[in-house]
């Protein structure tokens, strides 16, 4: 009988790249430093060099502190089963290079947003790798709140397109990045609960840690789905979208609290899939909206 392990694909060191870099999820940073570039471009406009050189900026930062945050939780990554196959816990790169990697991605990251782009997006680039790298990923291991701590640097993103246009982090900016905290904490409690046993397995903190019920992960995304929906609200009290869109921005939020409710109500994986499904078509309604809308 043959070997199982012959008929494995054999990995590519283009896909251990994109797996190292986490290029996928990156693609979220990216869009979102697009949203904020574009929404700020309205004002202070848009020059196509500058919002060239703040993606290549922001994706060479956003790639090396993924690829430093994996070296930083090989062995977290190797005891669950949805990373075990990544390349550094399976083995098939080396430590040295995946730090080699990490570092000369985010070094160029910073540098070039720096020289071509502001010292703005280059200072919030920055904190967004520092929070991520050194604050959010080793406190996964010892306190709950880290997911508190790793909305933050989730957020920055839409702040780098902004400055990146040479426009003041006014309101609006402020206000982009608290709709970017509120949204992402309902959706990474609905992935924690889904996946508790192998956060608990690595040795991670989490909110959904012992709640074989869910009723205590439901009631936070619940608690955080209330408080984007207040959030929405500030677009109309300030006037910043036309009258339709800031009430259409509203609406989206109200679904999320249903959503997080019927998760409370009836806590299982479905309900709780269903929501975290929801995040996802929310930002992209909500992104939409406000670009449509905005003043």
């Amino acid at each position: 009988m043959e070997n199982d392990a012959q008929h494995e694909t054999p990995v590519s060191w283009q896909q251990d790249f994109a797996n190292l870099t986490k290029i996928r999820l990156n693609t979220f940073v990216l869009a979102t430093s697009f949203f904020g570039y574009f929404l700020a471009s309205r004002e202070y406009g848009w020059n196509w060099m500058t919002f060239i050189h703040t993606l290549i900026g922001t994706a060479s930062a956003a790639f090396g502190s993924a690829a430093l945050n994996q070296l930083m939780e090989i062995d977290q990554d190797a005891r669950m089963k949805r990373t075990a196959d990544r390349p550094l816990p399976s083995k098939r790169l080396d430590v040295v290079a995946a730090f080699l990697i990490g570092t000369g991605l985010s070094a160029f990251g910073l540098v070039h947003l720096s020289v071509t782009v502001g010292p703005t997006s280059c200072i919030l680039a920055a904190l967004t790798l520092i929070s991520y790298v050194f604050i959010y990923t080793p406190m996964k291991r010892w306190h709950s709140s880290n997911t508190l701590v790793g909305a933050i640097p989730g957020a920055i993103p839409p702040l780098i397109g902004w400055a990146a246009t040479g426009a003041p982090l006014t309101a609006p900016a402020w206000f982009l990045f608290t709709l970017m905290i509120f949204w992402q904490l309902p959706h990474f409690v609905a992935i924690n609960w889904l996946c508790r046993e192998e956060y608990e397995s690595a040795g991670y903190k989490m909110w959904s840690n012992g709640d074989l019920s869910g009723k205590r992960s439901a009631r936070i995304a619940a608690f955080f789905s209330l408080c984007l929906t207040v959030v929405t609200l500030w677009p109309a009290i300030a006037e910043k979208m036309h009258l339709f869109g800031a009430i259409a921005l509203i609406i989206p939020s109200i679904y999320m609290c249903y959503k997080s409710w019927k998760f409370m109500s009836d806590p299982t994986r479905e309900t709780a899939r269903s929501l975290f499904l929801f995040t996802l078509l929310y930002l992209l309604i909500s992104f939409t909206l406000i670009c449509l809308f905005w003043r």
